[in-house]
């Protein structure tokens, strides 16, 4: 079964591009927009409309598959490669890519992706975007073809076994970090809420002081609004290095804070992701390392989860071997092609680092349910809730795919479409 035709569509993303050099260094809102100048190469504003270009695979058989090329929220930030402008890709993609697609076998996925992940048409690796989208369309074109879900077809060239149960889903409530989270506890979301706190004076507090505020206000709407006795969601919050620079990045004060923390959180459990940003990857694993074991020395059970400057399957692996947080995030659009989300969930769940399969809210509805189908077959411990800023409307794209492919799953039996083996997933450092 080959692919006929590629065709490459701009389009939107679900939410926008922020310059997160210029917030952090205090840009302030002015109504949904940011006042002042871009700081990061290729900003024209501080604030942009997300862009995306959809990768439209027609098959033989008359199938058609989607794949979306999208890029993260914080573009060119924390070693990420830079804005993703659809102008500026389609003539490249139009060019370079549609020979190399346009008659592959679209039956096997792992094949066709490693192919596209070694390719530097112009002397280097095309941009993490370009992979993520094409190769989302490749899986679905081996779906297509082979009559599986795409979650059966990764379980397949992978030899893991289908396991038809939810993975936990982490709510992201962008600024609306109050309101939002009412609508997180009404539906029940396992992880929350994100928080975006992004900025020292309006979100964290120069002694960390609203921050603290901010968590034992959400024990005390859980509280409230629990929906059922037995609902207790872990907080998970994103504070992008901020708490490193009201502290001079001294590890042990950033651990002592993180630590005071737990007391805020009660009953909860709390992870904080990003509480430094050094700059570079070995000064990221070795600061963090040092906050880690300062929280064990405290008895604290705060969990630490990296996300700046760990962007690919191979920094996946280097964080994990250094041990130098809890949870990493897997943010997927960063790693280019998606059979390297699946090897670094994989690699995390061998070594015993928890993996957060996450992303942006700058993705689209097709990245997002591909998404679905990646943690159904590789498992990380949760799977962020995408995209938009909205909530709601990410909600409904990830909890309906995934209870729809799990239903379809139980309904033909978990061994349909799957050679079996084990959840080690073999094939994943190959």
């Amino acid at each position: 079964m080959r692919i006929k035709q590629a065709l490459f569509v701009a389009g939107y993303a679900g939410f926008f591009f922020d310059d997160q050099k210029a917030i952090k260094a205090g840009a302030r809102h002015d109504g949904f927009v940011y006042e002042g100048q871009p700081l990061t190469p290729g900003f024209a504003a501080i604030r942009q409309a997300g862009e995306c270009v959809s990768v439209v695979l027609l098959l033989e058989n008359g199938c058609m598959a989607l794949g979306d090329c999208a890029a993260v929220q914080y573009s060119g930030a924390g070693g990420r490669d830079p804005l993703f402008l659809a102008g500026n890709y389609l003539p490249f993609m139009e060019r370079h890519l549609r020979p190399f697609i346009e008659g592959l076998d679209a039956a096997t996925f792992l094949d066709n992706a490693r192919r596209l992940e070694a390719l530097q048409p112009e002397g280097k690796p095309l941009h993490t975007a370009i992979r993520y989208g094409v190769s989302q369309a490749l899986l679905d074109a081996a779906a297509g073809a082979t009559g599986a879900l795409k979650a059966e077809v990764v379980c397949r060239e992978y030899g893991l076994p289908v396991v038809p149960e939810p993975v936990p889903l982490f709510a992201q409530s962008g600024d609306d970090r109050y309101q939002a989270v009412d609508k997180m506890i009404l539906k029940h979301a396992d992880v929350l809420p994100h928080g975006l706190i992004n900025n020292v004076d309006e979100k964290l507090g120069r002694h960390g002081e609203k921050l603290e505020e901010y968590i034992r206000w959400l024990v005390g709407r859980v509280e409230k609004l629990r929906p059922f006795p037995e609902y207790r969601p872990a907080l998970h919050i994103d504070v992008y290095g901020t708490i490193g620079l009201i502290f001079d990045q001294a590890p042990q004060r950033v651990a002592e804070y993180v630590a005071g923390l737990e007391r805020a959180a009660g009953p909860l459990p709390l992870y904080i992701e990003g509480p430094v940003d050094m700059g570079s990857k070995p000064s990221q694993i070795t600061a963090l390392k040092a906050i880690k074991d300062r929280l064990t020395a405290l008895g604290s059970h705060v969990k630490l989860v990296a996300d700046e400057w760990c962007n690919t399957y191979e920094d996946a692996v280097e964080f994990t071997d250094a041990q130098c947080c809890h949870m990493i995030q897997i943010k997927t659009p960063d790693l280019g092609g998606i059979q390297n989300i699946v090897q670094s969930v994989l690699y995390c769940n061998r070594h015993g680092m928890e993996s957060y399969q996450g992303g942006t809210c700058n993705e689209t509805d097709v990245s997002a349910r591909t998404c679905v189908h990646l943690a159904i077959a590789a498992r990380p411990q949760r799977m962020l809730v995408k995209p938009g800023m909205g909530f709601d409307e990410g909600m409904n794209i990830v909890y309906n795919e995934m209870a729809r492919t799990i239903a379809v799953l139980k309904g033909r039996g978990t061994s349909v479409g799957c050679r079996g083996g084990d959840s080690r997933g073999q094939a994943a450092d190959q």
